[in-house]
């Protein structure tokens, strides 16, 4: 995978400073210092977006052009760490206050869920989805689908006992329960190829908006975390409990267009195993996590409030996108070689 297109100051110093160099640039540190400061809604804003999913990207599988040296750099880790709070002080506005009660922790997930009233995307793609429509859902949602598992899967060493094997238990099924065929980020690479799409690991990222990024950053930030191991654990489930209509939906939508299983098949699996992962999340992994720290219930239903606003975030940008009758993406993804 090669280093993105920059998107603004930051970028474009930081990437060039990754590529050629062996230290964080003076240039790099003081626009990443402005950045971070800057009162601009930061959930979309392309430049801090886009630094912040490269720096993360160290931890997953790098660049081509840049050495794996730069994962652990101390002075990139605090111009990620500024470029986080800004990050982290967004989501908390976009949530707003949670209120914790004394009931089991899945039951305050399930009305967390329930009174999420955010714009269904899955309905519109069912319904009234075009084919390029498609495409353009498909591109910023492989930013995260093609490495699908993985950033929560960071939490799993910081985890124990029972919370740990449900986690565990859920995550076997992400990565097709030891068959690599049947990896979730596999079949949706395979949905891409038929849609015409390139599903090279990351081949899209300079299509894809700043939504598609914060989305996944969010997950990131949450699992590379220990402090936040209870955030993961809450957006995953929110992930688990809302995903398996959703899904139903999706397939509905392609076989709407004239695909068969061999397409539907990333969602068909989702509908199937979600709906088995919903118990297992809510009551086996939350559960399990908030009986013996509750002190996380908190962190947990933070987590699911973001998994669930991200989402709306996604949908408010496609879709309103799509009203005015423009594109998504940032400019015209390139089709399969």
């Amino acid at each position: 995978m090669h280093l993105p297109e920059p998107r603004g100051p930051l970028t474009e110093a930081l990437f060039s400073d990754l590529a050629s160099g062996t230290s964080l640039s003076a240039t790099s540190i003081v626009r990443g210092d402005r950045l971070a400061a800057d009162r601009a809604p930061a959930l979309t804003d392309e430049d801090l977006q886009l630094s912040l999913a490269v720096c993360y990207e160290l931890h997953y599988r790098g660049f081509d052009e840049v050495s794996d040296a730069w994962e652990w750099d101390p002075a990139l880790l605090r111009l990620r760490a500024a470029l986080e709070k800004r990050h982290l002080a967004a989501l908390r506005d976009l949530v707003g206050p949670l209120a914790v009660t004394d009931e089991p922790i899945d039951r305050q997930l399930t009305a967390l869920i329930a009174a999420d009233d955010g714009p269904s995307l899955s309905s519109f793609m069912a319904k009234n989805g075009t084919l390029e429509q498609w495409r353009e859902y498909l591109a910023l949602r492989s930013v995260y689908h093609l490495k699908e598992g993985d950033p929560h899967s960071f939490a799993i060493p910081r985890l124990s006992g029972r919370t740990k094997s449900s986690m565990v238990e859920i995550q076997a099924d992400e990565y097709g329960g030891g068959t690599a065929e049947r990896m979730h980020s596999t079949l949706f690479a395979g949905m891409m190829r038929s849609l015409d799409l390139d599903a090279t690991y990351g081949a899209l990222w300079d299509e894809a908006p700043a939504a598609a990024f914060a989305s996944v950053n969010t997950m990131s930030l949450f699992g590379l975390h220990r402090r936040w191991r209870g955030a993961a654990l809450g957006h995953l489930a929110a992930v688990e409990m809302t995903s398996s209509e959703p899904s139903r939906r999706y397939s509905a939508g392609l076989r709407r267009l004239g695909f068969d299983e061999r397409v539907t098949v990333f969602y068909d699996e989702h509908v199937e195993a979600d709906a088995v992962h919903e118990q297992i999340a809510s009551v086996d992994m939350c559960g399990s996590l908030v009986a013996e720290e509750p002190e996380l219930a908190a962190d947990v239903l933070f987590g699911a409030a973001c998994s669930l606003a991200m989402d709306a975030v996604a949908a408010h940008h496609l879709l309103g996108a799509w009203e005015s009758g423009r594109s998504g993406l940032r400019r015209e993804r390139p089709l399969a070689a």
